[in-house]
């Protein structure tokens, strides 16, 4: 098609058309960010419309740099206080992406291989599991006995909830026993994985595990809020974690079990910020070097087998090393999940480590949860808002 006239004119219909394709490509995504907005706004209303639900939810979706904050209900059901983004609260098993980040920067940087086994670098402390590979533990295929089923660790909740252990006791709890697979056969979830990577950190480095998280923080501003506490204060401020029972008043069970029973495998207290720093840093490969050897390690860390998170993630879940690959029906992020008395979370990132989000429930509710009625709803609401943040983030 011929546009006649000069070409001054002819100049300034092209300027004309291209700021108003501009216009309309702008009203669209104006109009696809506040239809995800909507539409998770309405997803977090239905989790916490549903009775014997959490009593309140916080979150972080950050976006290029841009942080947008939601929350519902209340942090502390006594004072009615408000979610505050920066409020601490127990990670649980999104610590195992912590591990994870610790034991790759020492491949990278040649302290450990993948291919290191728990017999070469802790020896005796598992006698029936020194072939296991660090990549195994890290892709729970190892086999490892899962310690949180064992007497020791049943008792010791039982009896001693707020006391010390130290990891080394942890393992001593499943030491004499057998492995629940032939090493690098299967995928099968085992927290007892992480307790073995936090210490083959140590043992390498000499450095206590705390201190390699924050030698990493360092590396992207700190992780200020990030702590493995020894007790089962929480640091403040915090956001209250809850035992919900139908009929009853939600019991506060902030401090009720000290978290060194989890240790590297869930032990750790953290912020929103923190953890969605934390995982734009990790996804991306910022801790694993630059190059090749960036490219080697994300690599071998993404080699995907299907396994859910503990407990599962939004869309399809698939277990790479110290990190699930979430797929929905807008997109992929890479994070992971956790819940440990009084907490639900899941953090998570976009492959280039642009957007992140940070959930928090201040209540575990997971679909089987005894005594409440509710919670296999309130447990798939969930998933559906982590599906929608996934949707608003990615949008």
């Amino acid at each position: 098609m011929a546009i006649g006239g000069s070409s001054c004119g002819r100049k300034t219909v092209f300027a004309s058309l291209a700021v108003c394709m501009l216009f309309v490509i702008g009203l669209g995504q104006s109009w696809a960010e506040a239809s995800t907005r909507s539409s998770l706004n309405r997803a977090l209303n239905q989790i916490m419309a549903v009775p014997n639900g959490p009593p309140g939810i916080s979150m972080q979706v950050v976006k290029n740099g841009k942080s947008q904050y939601f929350r519902r209900g209340v942090a502390n059901v006594k004072t009615g206080q408000k979610p505050q983004l920066r409020q601490r609260f127990r990670i649980a098993s999104v610590a195992k992406a912590f591990s994870g980040a610790v034991a790759l920067n020492l491949v990278a940087r040649g302290k450990l291989r993948l291919h290191s086994t728990i017999g070469e670098v802790l020896p005796g402390m598992l006698p029936k599991a020194k072939q296991v590979t660090l990549g195994q533990a890290l892709h729970h295929t190892g086999g490892l006995p899962e310690y949180i089923r064992s007497k020791g660790f049943i008792d010791e909740v039982g009896n001693h909830p707020a006391a010390y252990v130290s990891p080394r006791k942890i393992l001593s709890w499943v030491r004499g026993t057998r492995l629940a697979h032939r090493p690098g056969t299967k995928y099968e979830y085992s927290d007892t994985d992480n307790i073995v990577v936090g210490l083959m950190a140590e043992k390498v480095t000499g450095v206590p595990y705390l201190r390699q998280i924050r030698r990493l923080g360092r590396q992207i501003g700190g992780l200020r809020s990030t702590f493995l506490p020894r007790t089962v204060q929480m640091p403040g401020p915090y956001m209250h974690g809850y035992e919900i029972a139908p009929g009853k008043q939600p019991e506060d069970v902030s401090h009720l079990i000290n978290p060194s029973g989890a240790w590297a495998s869930g032990g750790i207290v953290s912020s929103l910020p923190d953890l969605g720093n934390f995982f734009r840093a990790y996804v991306s490969g910022r801790f694993f070097g630059m190059g090749g050897n960036r490219a080697r390690i994300t690599e071998a860390q993404r080699r995907w087998l299907k396994g859910e998170s503990q407990p599962a993630g939004p869309g399809s879940n698939w277990a790479g090393m110290g990190l699930f690959r979430y797929v929905t029906k807008c997109g992929t992020m890479f994070g992971h999940t956790g819940s440990f008395p009084g907490y639900r979370v899941f953090a998570a990132s976009s492959a280039n480590g642009r957007r992140s989000i940070a959930f928090v429930a201040n209540s575990q509710i997971l679909k089987d949860t005894k005594g409440n009625p509710n919670a296999r709803q309130v447990s798939a609401r969930i998933r559906r808002a982590q599906v929608a943040a996934v949707c608003h983030a990615l949008g």
